[in-house]
């Protein structure tokens, strides 16, 4: 049934966590994958209280001392506060003017007391009960401005009482004499405002973050962004009846301090003086006039851009503020208008802006033919050569490659710089002397927090024939010398790991950089099968198939070395791995690859660049044969316990009870982007969890919570492969749910969505046996601003960071409900961030020893590393697997890179699902989508095509 088929008239939207009914046609199923997010209200209902803290701490390997960025709450106010709505002029005024009136000496003698405090926003509070105030505030009044005819400057105030807050409260939850409740969030939030009144004033305010306006100390990163470092601050519970506060450095982008045709200039990259030409429209063979590239980019990035004009010789403190509201497609030269004497009254018709500033100014412009920057102010417009960027705007656009690489230079710190850092913001902060913490009561040590800490004791690492690593807290091993833990063919000993291969050589026509032989390509492979047999696999003795390819069609080549491996094997017998050579970081001819790899013909690929392949880097050869192994079915080591606990605290999971532990995650494009988001889900299909197949799919667009649509169409299928080959069709006895990215306020909604429909997908499988299954939910997170500083050896290392294996659970973490911090890797380069885990539900009631330690050893089992990683396998997994997913996109190779994003305009729709239907036949697929859909909803990915490999069940992702 093709998408124009489908009948959607009267369809009831789904109960939560609902089943596609057996009789339903899979488009009309389709349509209602939008409902299948519960909504707020029903997330929310009969959530229980989430999992309470054990009553004892891990004690298992040796106890440390940590200091971390926690600075302790030594007094704070338990009296009332009245929280006040402001409402200025008509409630929808710009943030800018909202300050200026609240700054006004007309709002000082309104409120007449010092003890106020605003948001910046619509919410104030006061330790005072006022009575409601409504004036009006005239700023050109104050400022000592003549008003401009027909534009007063005069605001309407009105402030009413919406609320008394009792911070008595907070006291009460701390020492357990009250539940946590929406007056106690109502209570921090005051306090975090409070935090937050005397930098706001003082610095540039991002959220939590604050920056200096000082310009020294910011790094250009190209493209007239700057980059700096600032303070972050928010106020946190903590354990013991405590308050916290958290501070760390921020580091943030910004806008430099530019006139606009430079930043255009190097937005578009390239010089000043051929900007114009490139911004101009140019005819295609189609006879049809269209902007480049560049023009697209200058216009996305400068809309909303606020700027100050140079030319009227303003000299006033502050000057007139524009915003740019897009680029216009004419020049200085083209636009014109009719230009008024007021004198005289005469019109001088169709005068150019060009003409204008040399009349008018006595400018003679530079740059006239580039494009005219049109305001949010109807009718006025400027040359962009005499705008300049307003100071301090924040810079809200993804960072490309090389920014990126600069951004993470300048961030990285290593840990005493940090602490430095850290101690530096708390001095700027001063709190002992804010005039408003004093006001309020509120006092904080500016000590850090010390904490008692465990060092885990590091597993042992397994390899082939029995040989064990000992990295101890080094924290990596070396992988020279030794067997892989499993080989493909383990199952069938006679067989080779390795039969049923090709080789592709892409020289991309016109990039001649990195260009290879196929003679130094077939050296490469000797070398690779060498390494490859070095680490226990069994080769076969026939080379792989090669093949050559000239130009950029990678979906061409793909196509051509398949059907030569046919022709070689067998029609029935699918290639076990295709290898590509291409020259360049070019991640369209990566995507290319991949994408008829997994979704035309279901074979595992893997792409090298060629620089690589000349050198023949026996360390490079293993790091990639680590994937290799992986992909093809094997384990390149696994993770043996040494912690010596009761036999009733195994850690063996599998064989006290059978286990599955399955991670989520879903990833967003960048802001503005019109990208989906992608879900993915990982699977453990062994007994030692130590390998994971993996599944993705679109999740609407920036929707965080994981649809039913995709929990069943992704999970379902990698759950019956786990009963019928680890479970020996039976159903796990315990579930271990990793999911990452989810906040604090979305823990009901999990809970009550992505959970409950883990539930029902079991209760399907197994209906019998359902209720024997324990499930174990664990949200984990790195987007905290929580970092370690161990008091000296062992738990610190040369750099002053934490060794693997350090344990937070006290103080800084929460005061009744069961969350930790583990720091499982060894940091390359700054300071190393611990991962927060936070377990929602545990009704298998794992000792925290056992719990705590199994995630810490695990880390060390991620396939394609030979040092720990910092987050739990399951999860780490699932974000390689939505990331690269989006390979599969159901959209056409042709259309180019990153063209998908204008796929889902409402206008094209029905052209984008006519198109995806078509791509779909085309690999083999049958595509059913319903005519309309919500402008939230995105054409599902291609599927992975089921050839006689099934790599949806392997590690295709890794």
């Amino acid at each position: 049934m093709s998408f124009s088929d489908a009948g959607l008239t009267g369809i009831p939207p789904p109960y939560k966590s609902e089943a596609k009914p057996p009789n339903m046609p899979a488009a009309s199923w389709l349509a209602r994958r939008d409902w299948l997010i519960p909504k707020p209200d029903e997330q929310l209902k009969d959530v229980e209280p989430l999992e309470q803290r054990p009553a004892t701490f891990n004690t298992t390997g040796s106890p440390a001392q940590v200091r971390l960025n926690a600075f302790p709450v030594v007094g704070y106010p338990t009296g009332n506060v009245w929280q006040y709505d402001v409402v200025i002029g008509s409630g929808n005024e710009k943030r800018g003017l909202i300050s200026a009136v609240w700054q006004s000496q007309a709002m000082k003698k309104n409120l007449n007391h010092p003890s106020w405090i605003f948001d910046g926003n619509r919410l104030a509070w006061s330790l005072h009960d006022s009575p409601e105030l409504r004036f009006h505030v005239d700023l050109d009044a104050e400022g000592g401005r003549t008003p401009r005819a027909g534009h007063p400057n005069n605001h309407r105030v009105s402030i009413r009482k919406s609320k008394k807050i009792d911070l008595s409260i907070i006291h009460l939850y701390l020492t357990n004499k009250t539940s946590f409740s929406k007056e106690l969030l109502e209570a921090i939030s005051f306090l975090d405002h409070l935090l937050r009144e005397t930098p706001s004033k003082n610095m540039i305010s991002l959220k939590r973050s604050f920056f200096s306006r000082d310009v020294a100390g910011r790094v250009s990163l190209g493209q007239a962004v700057m980059a700096m470092k600032g303070i972050y601050q928010t106020l946190r519970l903590g354990q013991n009846g405590q308050l916290y506060v958290n501070v760390d450095v921020a580091n943030a982008t910004f806008w430099g301090h530019f006139r606009l045709h430079s930043i255009a200039a190097s937005i578009a990259g390239v010089s000043e003086t051929s900007l114009g030409g490139r911004l101009k429209k140019t005819q295609k063979a189609d006879q049809k006039w269209y902007h480049g590239l560049e023009f697209a980019k200058v216009q996305n990035r400068m809309k909303k851009l606020k700027f100050t004009i140079r030319h009227r010789g303003n000299t006033a403190t502050k000057k007139t503020v524009f915003t740019v509201n897009s680029v216009s497609e004419k020049n200085a030269r083209e636009w014109k208008f009719d230009l008024v004497d007021r004198a005289t009254g005469q019109v001088r018709k169709n005068t150019s802006i060009e003409e204008y500033f040399k009349m008018k100014y006595n400018i003679l412009l530079e740059h006239p033919t580039l494009p005219i920057l049109e305001t949010t102010k109807k009718g006025i417009a400027f040359p962009m050569e005499v705008c300049e960027v307003v100071h301090d705007q924040r810079y809200p656009f993804k960072l490309d490659e090389d920014q990126t690489a600069k951004m993470i230079k300048f961030a990285v710190t290593r840990p005493a710089e940090r602490k430095a850092g850290v101690m530096g913001g708390v001095n700027q902060l001063g709190w002992a002397a804010d005039p408003f913490l004093k006001n309020y009561g509120l006092k904080v040590d500016s000590n850090m927090l010390l904490t008692k800490a465990q060092l885990l004791t590091p597993p042992t690492i397994e390899f082939g024939g029995g040989k064990i690593e000992r990295p101890g807290t080094a924290g990596r091993w070396r992988l020279d010398g030794k067997r892989f833990y499993r080989l493909p063919a383990a199952a069938e000993p006679s067989r080779p790991d390795l039969e049923r291969w090709g080789v592709c050589i892409i020289n991309e026509v016109g990039f001649t950089n990195g260009q290879i032989s196929g003679q130094v390509a077939k050296s490469f492979i000797e070398d690779f099968i060498k390494i490859y047999k070095s680490h226990g696999a069994k080769v076969a003795p026939a080379f792989p198939i090669f093949h050559g390819h000239q130009g950029s069609d990678t979906g061409a080549a793909v196509t051509q070395l398949f059907e030569k491996c046919k022709a070689a094997y067998g029609e029935h017998n699918t290639p076990q791995l295709l290898i590509f050579f291409i020259n360049g970081k070019n991640s369209y001819n990566y995507n290319r690859i991949k994408k008829s790899c997994e979704c035309r013909y279901g074979v595992m690929s893997q792409v090298m660049q060629t620089i690589h392949v000349p050198k023949k880097a026996p360390q490079y050869i293993s790091n990639v044969l680590m994937k290799v192994n992986s992909k093809l079915g094997g384990v390149t080591a696994r993770a043996v316990n040494t912690t010596k606990l009761k036999k009733a605290q195994s850690f063996n999971l599998y064989l006290e009870e059978p286990t599955v532990i399955i991670g989520a995650d879903v990833s967003h494009a960048a802001p503005g982007s019109l990208q989906a988001s992608m879900a993915a889900m990982t699977c453990s299909i062994d007994k030692d969890c130590t390998r994971y197949a993996a599944g993705a799919d679109t999740n609407g667009h920036r929707v965080e919570t994981i649809s039913n649509y995709c929990m069943q169409e992704i999970l379902n299928p990698m759950l019956k492969n786990w009963m019928t080959s680890v479970g020996q069709g039976g159903a796990p006895k315990r579930v271990i749910y990793f999911r990452d990215g989810v906040s604090e306020g979305q823990y009901g909604p999990l809970l009550a969505g992505e959970v409950a429909a883990l539930r029902d997908i079991f209760k399907q499988l197994a209906p019998k046996t359902f209720e024997q299954i324990k499930f174990t939910i664990i949200v984990v997170s790195k987007r905290h601003h929580i970092r370690f500083w161990p008091q000296g050896a062992p738990a610190a290392d040369k750099n002053g960071n934490p060794c693997p294996g350090v344990l937070v659970e006290r103080d800084v973490t929460s005061p009744f409900e069961y969350d930790f911090y583990l720091n499982s890797h060894s940091a390359i380069q700054g300071t190393a961030r611990p991962t927060h885990y936070h377990v929602l539900r545990d009704e298998a009631k794992y000792p925290p020893a056992q719990l705590q330690n199994m995630i810490y050893e695990h880390c060390y089992q991620y396939q394609r590393s030979t040092t720990p990683v910092s987050i739990h396998p399951a999860v780490y997994y699932a974000h390689l697997a939505s990331k690269r997913a989006v390979s599969h996109e159901n959209v056409a190779s042709a259309k180019g890179p990153h063209k998908s994003t204008e796929e889902f305009k409402y206008k094209q729709r029905r052209e984008s699902l006519r198109a995806a239907e078509k791509l779909a036949s085309e690999y083999g697929q049958k595509f059913e989508m319903p005519a309309e859909r919500p402008l939230t909803e995105f054409l599902p990915l291609l599927k992975i095509f089921q050839s006689t490999a099934r790599i949806d069940y392997g590690m295709w992702y890794i």
